[in-house]
């Protein structure tokens, strides 16, 4: 039986930086629960669990994205203002601009898969 399971990305609730991005997994696996994440990742086990928030995507779920992108975020001005089906579109990733030698600085948008 193949399971596949997409990632829990946690974020602090009042910046929207990514804490642990717990990635896809596919195979004789299971799901685990946000409380069984918080014994297991060090970097949750560090934090107070009223300060995390999680999306939940599914499997495959802009993985071209992820894969092209040199950074992520969650936007919380929009996290806050979408109902919880919805939750995953406060994503932003960070994409160098090709056309731009100059700057290599990192502009956080909406995710192109989406875009497109």
């Amino acid at each position: 039986m193949n399971i596949k399971i997409g990632r829990k990305i946690y974020f602090d609730k009042q910046t929207g930086n990514i804490i642990v991005d717990t990635g896809e997994r596919e195979g004789f696996v299971v799901e685990s629960t946000i409380k069984q994440d918080f014994k297991t990742y060090t970097a949750l086990a560090e934090r107070v669990p009223e300060t995390v928030s999680v999306i939940q995507l599914e499997y495959g779920q802009y993985s071209q994205d992820f894969v092209k992108c040199n950074g992520y975020r969650v936007n919380i001005e929009v996290y806050d203002t979408l109902p919880e089906d919805r939750k995953h579109e406060a994503l932003e990733f960070g994409y160098l601009d090709p056309n731009d030698t100059e700057s290599q600085e990192t502009v956080y948008r909406p995710p192109f898969s989406v875009e497109i």
